[in-house]
């Protein structure tokens, strides 16, 4: 049996998330929004999207509150950054299972460098990290020479989630 094109109406908390970050590039533009993306230019560079579903997928971001538009720039708003948690386990069981080097970034809590476990705590001081105090920088299964755009060079770099590109 085919499944709906819709799930709005589904009495499903986990089918509803799906139809606002089921798809794929839309995963993709929060990720790259916690990393400090935030022009759609940059976000077409760095992603290699076609720009009308970079158009559709900001566009609906926008308007389910994921993300905030002002001044020719894309925020996550608190809605958005609450998807932390989900965007770290993907990562984490994607590291795990398809990235056999390690991680390719680590997240690190800024105040005294301490790695953070999956949920979130400083390994260090067993604090619970905010948003704004991840440090993320290349990991393990980082490959050097992915940089191939200013955009890519930035990201590349130690960094504070958030923290918006120059």
């Amino acid at each position: 049996m085919a499944l709906p094109s819709t799930y709005a109406d589904r009495n499903c908390s986990l089918a509803r998330a799906l139809e606002i970050v089921g798809e794929r590039w839309t995963l993709l533009i929060v990720r790259d929004a916690f990393l400090g993306v935030r022009r759609f230019g940059d976000f077409a560079t760095q992603l290699g999207i076609p720009r009308a579903v970079l158009t559709n997928r900001l566009r609906s971001l926008v308007q389910e509150g994921v993300l905030e538009h002002v001044g020719g720039e894309y925020q996550l708003t608190p809605k958005g950054m609450e998807l932390l948690p989900v965007m770290r386990a993907m990562m984490i069981w994607g590291d795990t299972h398809y990235s056999p080097d390690g991680p390719r970034r680590t997240f690190r809590h800024a105040a005294d460098g301490g790695l953070l476990t999956r949920e979130g705590r400083c390994r260090a001081c067993g604090e619970t990290v905010a948003v704004q105090d991840i440090r993320t920088e290349p990991g393990p299964g980082y490959v050097p020479g992915d940089e191939l755009d200013p955009v890519s060079a930035q990201l590349s770099t130690p960094r504070r989630l958030l923290e918006p590109l120059t």
